[in-house]
């Protein structure tokens, strides 16, 4: 009867928007989903390069910075557009695809933000 049920819900109301799956709230409203918090940032933003998971693709990684969402999303973008490549931005860890930490070292210095390489 559960799996039924869980089949059975709405998750899309043309009044509502988007429904939760678990309480079938709307999104804005459900209790479910508690907000992430990212663990406190020392004031060091630390930048490095990782290949894990990515099929030996590199990636610079640049963590520590204590932004809300929006702020690291503008900066993520920024650093993107200055290294004219792709990323994202991932629970408070701006990616940038490609070995690009000394731009990035180079522009969070200038932005005034104490900043390591960290890594190899």
């Amino acid at each position: 009867m559960n799996a039924r049920r869980s089949r059975d819900r709405i998750v899309y109301s043309t009044e509502q928007g988007r429904m939760c799956p678990r309480c079938g709230k709307a999104n804005n409203r459900c209790g479910c989903k508690k907000k992430q918090s990212r663990p406190p940032s020392d004031g060091i933003v630390r930048v490095s390069r990782e290949t894990k998971g990515r099929k030996g693709k590199g990636v610079t990684l640049i963590k520590g910075l204590a932004l809300n969402d929006a702020s690291l999303a503008k900066i993520g973008k920024t650093l993107k557009t200055m290294c004219g490549s792709g990323g994202t931005v991932k629970n408070g860890v701006i990616e940038i695809q490609g070995d690009h930490r000394v731009r990035v070292i180079d522009y969070l210095k200038q932005q005034g933000h104490t900043v390591k390489q960290a890594g190899g």
